[in-house]
């Protein structure tokens, strides 16, 4: 069976409908969603199967690459798109036993570097604000030392100033001060 080109119909999230003539080379599935991952005169795209609104084929051949791997393609793909969904990138030192933590935290949002010679391992660990990754990362602090970017830290700074301020020695101590004058308030005849 011959390959060919397809003139597609595809409408895009913001509702606008487009045509033009891909190359085919294969369907993919991520969750719920199917995927056309095809070549188009601006380079390999992918299309979400229930966004396409007609597929007329042509009568033109489907000029495929010879080194086509479409698991590989797809791996790129995805790749691409999350890094344009999580821009930011964290780059810190992570003890060896923390890794397991972050990959269960972070999943596809963390790159695992070399080890240093001090045997913590270089991570880059991607999100889209300042503050909530802050947030996320500021309980491995057994584990992760965060390099930059600085804002970064310094949310990290502040997110810490705030828990000793609410969790601190010296509230606490206040605290279980002014409990225990009351306690000897009402044990008073």
């Amino acid at each position: 069976m011959r390959s060919v080109q397809v003139r597609l119909g595809y409408v895009d999230r913001e509702g606008t409908e487009t045509e033009r003539t891909v190359h085919p080379l294969g369907i993919v599935a991520k969750g719920p969603s199917w995927y056309l991952v095809a070549n188009t005169e601006a380079g390999r795209r992918t299309f979400r199967i229930d966004r396409v609104s007609s597929a007329d084929p042509t009568c033109d051949p489907v000029h495929r690459p010879e080194d086509f791997d479409l698991a590989k393609s797809w791996r790129a793909i995805a790749d691409e798109v999350e890094r344009k969904r999580t821009p930011l990138e964290v780059r810190a030192l992570c003890a060896p036993e923390g890794i397991g933590v972050l990959r269960m935290g972070f999943g596809g949002r963390l790159e695992v570097g070399p080890s240093r010679t001090d045997g913590r391992i270089e991570v880059v660990i991607r999100g889209n604000d300042e503050h909530i990754l802050a947030g996320e990362l500021a309980g491995l602090v057994e584990w992760i030392e965060v390099t930059g970017p600085p804002g970064v830290r310094d949310h990290l700074a502040s997110i810490g100033n705030a828990l000793v301020e609410r969790y601190g020695s010296n509230r606490q101590g206040r605290r279980t001060a002014a409990v225990s004058e009351d306690a000897a308030r009402h044990r008073r005849p």
